[in-house]
């Protein structure tokens, strides 16, 4: 089956995802994020991309990003990657490729999903049994959306700015949305839209970026079962 074009549009937000090859690790140290987070906080100014949320996990990275442009994620990612690759080839005496391919994303409906992805970004070290809770984890975006911290190359999303007029309201509304679980229906509506390059959002949303974009955005409906 033919591989859908990438889907990029102007501001709407994006969830992205870059695994290490062969789910190898990508990240081996402080050092090595510290980089990562440098690069990416120049590549995301240059190519006028915000970003909203972010995890550094050992064999993989997930960014919440909004750009201006059809081509700012995408030139963005290409520019963390040359940067980040050769920093770390060179660092452990290495060659060849450490991402698993092109970069898997989806366009977020921001009313409805933005936050909902935020807090399964920041909640990944959680899941991963690496902390007990989100602010314990240095390497995301927690400390800025849920403590009022603001940390390269952190933006705020108008839909996280609106959960109150000042730093403490919104940062205390932020915290009441990681005081339950997240429903695993809104997980795996997550990871199918971000694996497969479709749209997270409703059937509104849906139809409103298929029109802008003329491609789909959700997976092909099953033909009927043919009995042999």
């Amino acid at each position: 089956m033919a591989r859908l074009p990438r889907l990029c549009l102007p501001d709407i937000p994006q969830h992205i995802i870059q695994r290490g090859t062969n789910r190898q690790a990508c990240f081996t140290s402080e050092k090595d994020m510290a980089a990562y987070i440098s690069w990416l906080d120049e590549a995301a100014s240059k190519y006028h991309v915000a970003i909203h949320a972010w995890v550094l996990m050992t064999n993989h990275v997930h960014l919440l990003a909004t750009p201006t442009t059809r081509d700012g994620i995408s030139r963005m990612m290409q520019t963390l990657g040359r940067y980040y690759v050769r920093y770390f080839n060179q660092a452990y005496c290495r060659t060849g490729t450490l991402w698993e391919g092109r970069f898997k994303s989806c366009v977020v409906d921001a009313e409805a999903y933005l936050l909902k992805c935020q807090r399964y970004i920041e909640l990944n070290p959680v899941r991963a049994g690496m902390v007990s809770f989100p602010q314990e984890y240095k390497w995301s975006s927690y400390r800025a959306n849920g403590i009022g911290r603001p940390i390269k190359p952190w933006t705020p999303h108008p839909t996280y700015l609106a959960l109150g007029p000042t730093t403490q309201k919104r940062t205390e509304a932020y915290r009441t949305l990681f005081l339950g679980q997240i429903d695993v229906k809104v997980i795996d509506e997550i990871r199918t839209a971000s694996n497969q390059g479709m749209a997270l959002g409703d059937d509104r949303f849906k139809e409103q970026i298929e029109a802008l974009s003329g491609r789909r955005v959700r997976p092909l409906k099953r033909g009927p079962k043919v009995d042999k």
